[in-house]
């Protein structure tokens, strides 16, 4: 192993927006409120803020994307998802976009499966998914130090592109879990099967588990061998605006015991996992917590997630929690006004932890936010990121 391997070969380059969030993650007070990175769906805003002229994000989407980031005064990405607003036009989707198992696709058939009735989801899942699982399991077992190198050289990768004064943090392939799968099979069949079958979808959720550990155990490696920042973002949608998905009782048999198994060697290993919070999962938070999940991102405070309260928490260690506040993409920016959107920054600061604290969206902005809000976010974004809570 040498010394330029992994990020050691940026430790003496970081600029000051990628220190200040180097800061931040290690909990260390700071002297200001760090910028999470952005993924606005809007071509022309990506366009307008970043300077570029129009039309220019079609032809360039990458670097259109990333000057908008910079431009943004963003301090660490860890989704980064330049190419997303190719799929939109200035008015979101539109009625040509093609639908998809959980947005009206007419049939759903999955190794010759239809997937109408739960029994046929059950029948998929045991012919074809759990032999799927043991062989991933099988096949990360057999190359550990290939997966190693190969997430290593991924993030160097983007953060080559990015320079020095944008953090890329690990996220897609640096985590595994049991999931829902209604992304397969659609939410009805999936969700009778959850509750007609509780045994299959326990054993799902093992077998799952099984190969996240393995999954897991590598990514801890890649990120303490290769120096990458020690924080990843688990991403998976269990709740909506009236609550869990399912039954929370139900999650404390099936699905916790498994969730906390898979992230074990994550926690072990001294990283911070934080939780992307759709929808209202207040009754998950404090499970979370006490399966190793150390922080929050996103927040729908219009569905009950209490901020406030999040806050206020402690993780299992008794410890701040790390929080990535967000103004709200679904209310506060596109039906606001500039003062809503500097109200719920000043807000989001004043209630957030004193340590640990990073300032973005909820989640993807998308089409339709009015320029004035968008220069309104922006300019509350360098106020804290320039003046912290001063």
């Amino acid at each position: 192993m040498t010394d330029e391997r992994g990020y050691r070969r940026f430790a003496d380059r970081w600029q000051e927006n990628a220190r200040l969030v180097i800061d931040t993650i290690a909990m260390r007070p700071a002297r200001s409120i760090p910028t999470a990175g952005m993924n606005v769906m809007q071509r022309s805003h990506l366009e307008r803020f970043s300077g570029r002229e129009p039309g220019s994000y079609e032809r360039d989407p990458v670097g259109v994307y990333l000057d908008f980031q910079r431009c943004a005064g963003a301090c660490f990405i860890g989704q980064w998802i330049p190419e997303n607003p190719l799929k939109m036009g200035e008015d979101g989707f539109g009625e040509g976009a093609d639908r998809g198992v959980t947005t009206g696709v007419e049939e759903i058939v999955r190794d010759g499966v239809r997937i109408d009735s739960p029994e046929a989801v059950v029948e998929h899942m045991e012919k074809h998914l759990f032999q799927l699982w043991r062989r991933q399991k099988r096949e990360l077992e057999a190359d550990e130090d290939g997966r190693v190198q190969a997430l290593i050289r991924g993030e160097v990768e983007v953060q080559n592109l990015f320079g020095t004064n944008i953090l890329k943090v690990p996220y897609s392939g640096f985590f595994a879990f049991p999931m829902f799968l209604y992304p397969l099979y659609g939410y009805q069949s999936y969700f009778m099967a959850y509750a007609l079958y509780p045994d299959v979808i326990e054993r799902c959720f093992s077998l799952q588990a099984d190969t996240a550990e393995v999954h897991n155990r590598l990514a801890a490696r890649a990120i303490l061998e290769g120096e990458l920042p020690r924080m990843v973002r688990l991403d998976h949608d269990m709740a909506d605006s009236r609550g869990t998905l399912v039954d929370i009782r139900s999650l404390d048999r099936l699905w916790f015991p498994h969730f906390a198994r898979a992230i074990r060697p994550l926690v072990s290993a001294g990283i911070r996992l934080l939780w992307h919070c759709d929808g209202n999962l207040m009754e998950m938070v404090p499970r979370l917590i006490e399966a190793g999940v150390g922080g929050f991102q996103g927040f729908q405070y219009e569905d009950g997630m209490d901020y406030e309260r999040i806050c206020r928490m402690r993780n299992r260690e008794g410890e701040s929690l790390f929080i990535m506040a967000g103004v709200s993409v679904t209310t506060t920016l596109p039906h606001g006004s500039p003062g809503d959107v500097r109200r719920e920054l000043d807000w989001l600061v004043e209630k957030g932890p004193k340590t640990g604290l990073t300032l973005g969206c909820s989640s993807s902005v998308t089409p339709g936010v009015p320029r004035e809000n968008m220069e309104a976010l922006l300019e509350g974004f360098a106020h804290y990121r320039q003046h912290g809570r001063k």
